[in-house]
């Protein structure tokens, strides 16, 4: 279950059943992309940093603003985020 304060960031779905950990590219992406410091903690506390990373460097869906931001915090080349790849 998602923590009373992060529901917000979780607005596309039904938070009172939502299971983060069944679903957890969405709910580290929707995190990466929209939380807060508190928001990061619980990602931290909730998934590895391995798993954050897998994240970070495949995932779409990020903004490249948000993709540059978590590849530096999290020391992934530029060149190894998807989302800050060209699309052809």
């Amino acid at each position: 279950m998602i923590p009373r304060e992060l529901r917000p960031l979780f607005w596309d779905v039904e938070w009172q059943t939502f299971d983060p950990a069944s679903y957890p590219d969405y709910t580290i992406a929707r995190i990466l992309e929209y939380g807060d410091r508190e928001a990061v903690t619980w990602l931290q506390r909730t998934f590895s940093q391995q798993e954050i990373k897998r994240i970070i460097s495949n995932e779409r869906r990020l903004s490249p603003r948000s993709a540059n931001f978590w590849a530096l915090a999290y020391g992934i080349p530029p060149d190894d985020v998807a989302a800050l790849k060209e699309v052809h």
